[in-house]
């Protein structure tokens, strides 16, 4: 029974990823970022108890793809698709927006397959870019009225795409002790993030995912 524990904690992060579809599809965009969020806890959370519990497993690993699939690709893909089509009057813009769904898929089954993303990332992590997609639409109005272009949105979506499947090197928040020297830049990096949060609210979660890529663009610096 122990062992299933990471499993259901999984499947909680996909089960959020589909509750969040629905409250996207009813057109209550809030809740729908909630829910990616949400999943994100979950996330981390199956992967850290199963490693606590010494029991991963083959099939652990799949089932938290499969479901990443949902959370942090089908859905934030929806977000775009949406905010693409309110902004644009060509009807066929909106579906490049998909292009999160298949590129998540892409990245996950690389990292599946990957032995050198133990400790970092190669590419941008799905979480990541899904919090990034999710959170713009609760940005003020000040700021949405000029983002909210359907090239500025299809640049985003396209960047990000590919950032995805690039070979960058994105750090990981794992932690294998917490002295300052081996974590620098991840103690920069949430001291800096809970401070943005603390002047911002939740609009600074794009800033925390743009400064997320670039502390690690500019990790060697830390190192």
């Amino acid at each position: 029974m122990i062992r299933q524990i990471p499993n259901f904690l999984t499947c909680c992060n996909l089960l959020c990823g589909c509750f969040g579809i629905v409250f996207l599809l009813e057109g209550r965009n809030v809740p729908a970022a909630y829910f990616i969020w949400t999943a994100g806890v979950f996330d981390f959370f199956d992967g850290f108890v199963a490693r606590l519990l010494k029991v991963t497993s083959p099939i652990g690993k799949e089932l938290d793809s499969l479901a990443d699939v949902v959370s942090f690709g089908v859905l934030p893909a929806l977000v775009m698709y949406k905010l693409i089509g309110s902004s644009t009057t060509n009807e066929y813009l909106p579906y490049i927006a998909f292009m999160i769904a298949a590129f998540s898929a892409v990245r996950l089954a690389i990292f599946n397959i990957d032995e050198t993303q133990s400790d970092n990332f190669k590419g941008l992590n799905t979480p990541a870019n899904s919090i990034f997609i999710s959170s713009l639409p609760l940005l003020p109005a000040t700021v949405t009225s000029w983002l909210f272009q359907d090239w500025i949105l299809v640049t985003i979506t396209i960047v990000f795409s590919l950032l995805m499947v690039s070979r960058v090197e994105i750090f990981a928040l794992k932690f294998k002790n917490f002295s300052w020297t081996d974590n620098k830049l991840r103690f920069t990096f949430l001291i800096l993030a809970v401070l943005l949060l603390v002047l911002l609210q939740w609009s600074a979660l794009p800033l925390i995912i743009l400064l997320y890529i670039a502390l690690s663009l500019l990790g060697k610096a830390f190192a």
